[in-house]
Parts: structure tokens; sequence; C-alpha cells
């Protein structure tokens, strides 16, 4: 069975945030807004400047701060209470993941405004839960994906570059993951009742526009982004991290790039990098481990170079030791995500992988 799912309305532009309540008011007039406090200071009352014109709409705001585990979003679910009928979350993973539990629990509509470029989590119908003691441990499928994601571009353009350089990582592994998900017909993650299917052929073509869309434009889009300056070149990025990459994952999967790149944090400086700058470093791996050709596996190297994507354990904060690489094999092959990839490895083959993509980056680098 082939299954597709996708956001309900998705909207990007300059200054948008600013409108956030008239597009909320589509879905209800009862507005619980759920932002981090980095958000609060950062946009401060604008966020509310529709309000005065909506007859018979009303706000009130949380902030979320913490782990997103169970017993948050219990302590979140009590907070908010019941007198709402439109979730407005804003801000980043976090904040955006608690509010599609929050939102699925209460049955309210779901808006979602992501103040950075940094994850394709935004538009996806999942939410990935942890231990309190902050350690991965849960990946929820929600019956719906966001109602509406509302992307302002200035507030993207406006963060820093690091964010948006670890968005490419991550989108960049939507192609690659994609293929090797409709080589072996693995599941996707359509929430169907319980039951396993796989991708479309739409959600691949979209995987593949992701990928055309950053070798295009990523490296003039970091260096817009640098400038804090909106160019057609990084809305095309923010489009591409955050749209077509957050689509073609959930409807074609992951595999051996985010297996890795969430297993690196089993290591002690492992979450001193991004989400992202570990999958894209993990890219490589990928294509090296379904022995893609070198001459790609080396293009792909110096585009995440020029694009400011970690593409050595150094770049990552890491000095691991063999015995350290092979913690991260055992636990990345302990992933679901693991299954898609057509090749089959063991742990010594995975350390050997994972060492000649630092090798690679590394002689890149000297160029």
């Amino acid at each position: 069975m082939r299954a597709w799912c996708s956001v309900g309305h998705y909207l990007q532009g300059v200054d948008v945030i600013g409108r956030v309540g008239r597009y909320a008011s589509m879905f209800g007039k009862n507005h619980l807004f759920l932002v981090d406090s980095f958000v609060c200071q950062m946009l401060g009352e604008g966020l509310y400047d529709a309000y005065p014109s909506l007859d018979g709409c009303t706000y009130r705001t949380l902030t979320f701060e913490g782990e997103i585990s169970r017993k948050s979003i219990s302590r979140l679910s009590n907070e908010a209470g019941g007198e709402f009928d439109v979730i407005v979350a804003v801000g980043g993973g976090k904040v955006i993941d608690v509010a599609k539990m929050v939102a699925a629990q209460s049955g309210a509509a779901l808006v979602v405004c992501p103040t950075i470029a940094a994850t394709d989590a935004p538009t996806s119908g999942m939410s990935i839960l942890y231990s309190d003691e902050g350690e991965m441990n849960e990946i929820v499928l929600h019956v719906k994906n966001p109602d509406l994601v509302l992307v302002d571009s200035k507030v993207i353009a406006g963060a820093p570059t690091r964010f948006l350089s670890a968005g490419i990582g991550d989108a960049l592994s939507t192609y690659y993951e994609g293929e090797s998900n409709w080589k072996t017909g693995h599941a996707n993650y359509v929430w169907c009742q319980s039951e396993q299917a796989v991708g479309t052929a739409a959600g691949r073509a979209i995987a593949r526009a992701c990928m055309e869309t950053l070798e295009r434009d990523g490296r003039a889009a970091v260096k817009a982004c640098e400038q804090s300056t909106v160019t057609p070149a990084l809305e095309n990025v923010i489009e591409a991290n955050i749209l077509m990459s957050g689509i073609g994952f959930e409807n074609v999967g992951c595999s051996l790039a985010h297996g890795l790149g969430n297993a690196m944090t089993v290591l002690p400086d492992g979450e001193k990098s991004m989400h992202g700058e570990r999958v894209g470093f993990s890219t490589l791996s990928l294509m090296i481990a379904e022995d893609y050709p070198s001459e790609e596996v080396e293009r792909v190297a110096r585009f995440c170079r020029d694009c400011g994507v970690p593409t050595t354990f150094s770049e990552l904060s890491l000095a691991p030791s063999d015995d350290d690489l092979r913690k991260v094999a055992q636990a990345a092959m302990q992933a679901e995500s693991w299954g898609a990839s057509p090749v089959r490895l063991c742990d010594a083959e995975v350390v050997d992988i994972l060492k000649a993509t630092d090798a690679l980056g590394r002689r890149i680098a000297q160029e």
C-alpha cells in the first residue's frame, strides 16, 4: 500500500508573522500560543498585531522550555486547560513538537510558525519524545499534519546562519535516504491505523526537487543569510529545508543518515552539534556505504563545505576513538530507519565508513 500525507496549508514570505492571528482565525476563535522564552523576547508584541482587528478572537500565551517528555507534555496540557480551539506554535523544533502533542490530545487545530529553518520538522505529523534526561525514546505519528505552517522569511534571515546550514544538512539527506527506501520498499512515516505503507512517486519527486534546489541555490542562500537579507535564493532554500524536505522524508522515509546522525548523541560531546549537522555529515557516510560514484560523493562533500555543513569529526566537536565509533555504529543499527538501506553492514564496517567520511572531509578542507 502506498500512502501520502502533507501539511494542510503553507505560507511563506516577509513579515507574515504579524498576520498569524488573522490566518489562525480561519480555524477557530480562541487561540493558545505556545512559544519559547527567547521567541517572546525576540518578537515581542508583534506576534499579536492582527488581534485588534479580529472580532471575537482571543489569545493567551504559554512558554515552553526543557525536554519534550511525556511528563512535560502532561504538565503543559494541564496548564493549557481546554479553552482554546487553535494552537499556535512559535519557535524551534521542541516547542513545535510539543504543540503537535497537545493539539493531538485536545483536537485543536494547529498553526506552526518556525523561527529557524534548521530542520524539516514543522510540516510533519510527527513528534520526537525524549526522556527527562534528554535521551530520545519515542517517535509519535499523528493522525494529521499541522493545519497551517507560516514561515516568515525575514525572521529566518535574521537568525544565525548556522541554523540555515544545519537545515541544509538535514534536507540534503531527504533525497538520498528516499532513494534507499525506494529501493527496499521500506515503510514511510504516514499514519495509517497501525498498517505499514510505502512511499509514493510524488514524494520521491519532491525529494529530488529538494536536492536540486539546494544544489542550485544553497551557496547563495547561505551568503544572503550571513547578511540577514532575503533573496530569491534564500526563499527557495527555506522552502526546500522546511516544506520539500518535510514532505519528502515523511512520505518516502529515512535511512542510514538519520540512524547515524541520531546515534552520535550517545557520545559525551554528541549534543554539541545540531541535528542537521550530524545528519548532513552522515549523508556522506550513506553515500559511501551505498557505493555512490566517488565523483558524486566528492561533489556533495564540497557542497556541504561551501554551505557550512560539517564534513569532519572536529567540525561536529568530536574526537572519537574506535570504541566511540563502535558505540555509534551499534546504536545506529538499532534504529528503525536502519532497515531502509539496501546494504547490510556489521559494526566494524560502519566504523570504517565513518572514518572514511571524516578523511574525505579533511582532504577537501585542505584543497
